[in-house]
């Protein structure tokens, strides 16, 4: 019913201002739609993440965003870096961190969060 179907990651923000910033100037994202100071909607690759603002803003203490860069995820991580955007590192089982990137299972992952503290995270495979 839904496989063949596209799926958006919807971020809660508490300042849509703040996050506007973020979204644009920092990860580069292009916005494409907005609903009047409540929600930005922007192109990511060739999928959509819509961004509103909400009370329950940063309350996810999981992953809220995955992309996936291949084999761009250091160049990506050290340009974030330059932008004053901090890795978060965890302790994941099989995997160890190299620098501010975590290794193992053939994958390399980097995990970092927004103003608002949603976590999000960049995957090569």
């Amino acid at each position: 019913m839904l496989g063949d179907k596209d799926a958006i990651a919807n971020v809660a923000v508490k300042n849509i201002d703040v996050a506007k910033k973020f979204y644009e100037k920092t990860l580069g994202l292009i916005p494409v739609a907005s609903e009047g100071g409540e929600l930005i909607v922007y192109k990511t690759g060739n999928s959509r993440l819509n961004v509103y603002r909400s009370q329950y803003a940063g309350t996810n203490k999981a992953t809220a965003v995955t992309w996936m860069v291949g084999d761009q995820i250091e160049e990506i991580v050290r340009a974030l870096k330059a932008k004053g955007v901090a890795s978060e590192h965890y302790d994941m089982p099989g995997l160890k961190v190299e620098g501010d990137i975590h290794v193992g299972h053939d994958m390399k992952v980097a995990w970092f969060k927004d103003p608002d503290g949603n976590i999000m995270n960049l995957v090569s495979r």
